[in-house]
């Protein structure tokens, strides 16, 4: 099977990184066969709000050209939106999630409007938690707000980090089964010591968290 690459990261930074993208680089080279041939690959630095996508033109019109498929490694590293997914998904070009390439048209749709929900709720709570610090007299100025990216990015760094220390088949083992595994590795935890399945499991999470909002 012929496939087009599309990579979709939030900001230039994590282009030029690797932040977000190498994680998707790997995804996609993993579900790849002997027998495939990814024909190219196209990276995109947009926000998954926005359905104004050049590259992904681009990878549509070259998949036409070979008759290939667009290829993802993640929903949610597609498209923030249901309706720009169900658009895609009517083309006449079809497409493959690496991470659930049996999902059936009706499974993305459930899976798309789902992780949609989760951010609108996401949303809301960072919303109200700001509000209420507010009003308690919290100082959310210019510093904190830096502080914060700061903060995002130190967080996002070590998430991916992790992420490539992880053993293959980890979504099916234990907390405490990955934990074992990165220490006997040599892996250091955030704080420069061992893991722990609390520790693992809190690193996951916010693994997670993270590929949903970019």
């Amino acid at each position: 099977m012929k496939y087009i690459a599309y990579y979709r990261v939030s900001t230039s930074k994590q282009q030029h990184s690797g932040l977000g993208l190498a994680a998707q680089k790997e995804a996609i080279a993993s579900f790849l066969q002997t027998d495939d041939e990814l024909v190219s690959e196209f990276v995109e630095t947009v926000s998954g709000k926005r359905d104004n996508r050049v590259h992904l033109a681009e990878a549509i019109k070259t998949a036409r050209r070979f008759g290939a498929k667009i290829l993802i490694a993640k929903l949610d590293r597609f498209s923030r939106r249901v309706s720009f997914i169900a658009k895609m998904m009517e083309s006449d070009v079809g497409f493959v999630v690496a991470d659930m390439p049996t999902a059936s048209a009706f499974q993305l749709h459930i899976f798309a409007a789902l992780a949609q929900e989760e951010r609108r709720l996401i949303s809301a709570r960072t919303k109200a938690a700001l509000a209420e610090a507010k009003r308690r007299g919290t100082k959310l100025g210019i510093h904190g707000k830096c502080l914060a990216r700061l903060n995002r990015r130190e967080a996002e760094r070590r998430a991916v980090d992790l992420h490539t220390h992880l053993p293959e088949g980890w979504t099916s083992m234990t907390y405490s089964a990955i934990a074992r595994y990165l220490n006997e590795a040599g892996v250091k935890s955030a704080r420069g010591g061992i893991f722990h399945p609390q520790s693992v499991k809190n690193s996951l999470r916010h693994l997670s968290e993270l590929q949903r909002l970019n």
